[in-house]
């Protein structure tokens, strides 16, 4: 083998590898539910944070949780819906972001979960009264905005979740600029793609990855059933002991 030769394969080794990452990082899973997408939110919906984190984390995938500090716009909602993912970035361009915003708008189907990454915009509100009329007309659930909101008012009237960073008044025509959507992005080192189940209540936001969905559901009903056997058994007043000798814990 002559040193060109060996160059060229050398090189296209590497390009193997960077195939391997590009697939790893941006590849979208398009994998069925074995139930109808409707029944599979509602299940979820019936579960909690907690439960779902601790399934994930025997998973092996102990980073789902999404950022403390994005809060609900109710403590009382309790939603799951498909993520439909959006990217922004300040930028003080204004030309075309209202044909980009529109052709995004017309893009979202029923029982999205809209999950937004403002690349930590600190000035701009990216979510309002508007949008959310627009978004639970079309049947989207519910969003998560890792930056501000505004017209809060409005998004109550509404029974659409919210989940925020924080609030301004500032619009954010001339202040960022929505780049992509669709596409994986990464909040607070949780990587969320198109089509993953997100799971959201008054302790925060999960990404459950859609090849493990299912699985995850049938873990969490199984730990919610085993959970209401230990509040029965403490609420006949065993001891500890005998709780944890039952399989109990705490």
């Amino acid at each position: 083998m002559d040193e060109l030769q060996a160059h060229r394969q050398q090189r296209e080794a590497g390009l193997m590898n960077l195939e391997k990452l590009i697939a790893e990082r941006e590849g979208i899973s398009t994998k069925p539910f074995p139930v109808p997408v409707k029944e599979l939110l509602a299940r979820y919906e019936k579960m909690y944070t907690g439960a779902i984190s601790d399934v994930l984390r025997e998973c092996c995938l102990l980073d789902q949780a999404l950022p403390g500090y994005l809060r609900p716009l109710r403590d009382s909602d309790v939603v799951a819906g498909i993520a439909f993912t959006v990217k922004s970035s300040p930028n003080v361009r204004i030309a075309g972001e209202m044909t980009f915003r529109t052709r995004m708008l017309d893009d979202m189907a029923e029982d999205a979960f809209v999950v937004w990454d403002t690349s930590n915009d600190e000035q701009a509100t990216l979510w309002g009264g508007v949008m959310t009329a627009a978004a639970h007309g079309k049947g989207v659930r519910a969003a998560c905005i890792d930056g501000g909101i505004r017209d809060t008012r409005q998004i109550l009237e509404k029974p659409f979740p919210v989940y925020y960073k924080y609030r301004s008044p500032n619009g954010s025509l001339g202040r960022c600029l929505i780049t992509h959507y669709q596409i994986p992005i990464v909040i607070g080192g949780v990587t969320i793609k198109p089509g993953d189940v997100i799971f959201a209540d008054l302790d925060g936001v999960v990404c459950i990855p859609r090849d493990r969905a299912w699985d995850v559901l049938l873990r969490a009903e199984e730990i919610a059933r085993n959970e209401r056997k230990i509040f029965g058994w403490v609420a006949e007043g065993q001891s500890i002991r005998q709780i944890a000798e039952q399989g109990g814990y705490f």
